[in-house]
């Protein structure tokens, strides 16, 4: 069952981009890989008052449970309203190497997504898939 980022607390980039561009600052993005790295990426983040992009690689994401990940994202959220700021949150793949990691990073919750270092055929899977365009979209 596909989980809407929102459902999550977590904040969609593009509108992260918009308001740091309008705002005049930029957006740190951090690869975390455990749960004390991300404590220290949202303490920090938090006592800045900064937004900021969690980012799991895709060897990361492979690794990892996506249900725990999901929560993680999720447990980042409510760590920053307990330590008092409500920081826009973006989970991000970084580096989706195929159709299917994108997807399910999606339908558990991702609220960014990006393909590099694919195959010509997953390129050309994208570009022409009207699904593939759709799905991409729904991040």
């Amino acid at each position: 069952m596909a989980v809407s980022y929102k459902e999550l607390g977590l904040v969609n980039t593009r509108a992260m981009f918009a308001d740091a561009f309008k705002g005049g600052y930029a957006i740190p993005a951090y690869n975390f890989n455990n749960m004390e790295q991300l404590q220290a990426i949202i303490q920090a983040c938090v006592e800045t008052r900064s937004p900021v992009i969690l980012q799991v690689s895709s060897g990361a994401r492979k690794y990892a449970n996506q249900n725990l990940l999901k929560n993680m994202a999720k447990g980042a959220v409510e760590y920053a309203k307990e330590l008092g700021c409500n920081i826009p949150i973006a989970l991000h793949l970084d580096h989706g190497d195929t159709f299917e990691l994108t997807k399910d990073c999606i339908d558990t919750g991702f609220s960014s997504v990006m393909t590099g270092r694919q195959s010509p055929s997953f390129r050309k899977k994208c570009r022409v898939d009207p699904k593939s365009r759709r799905i991409r979209a729904r991040a």
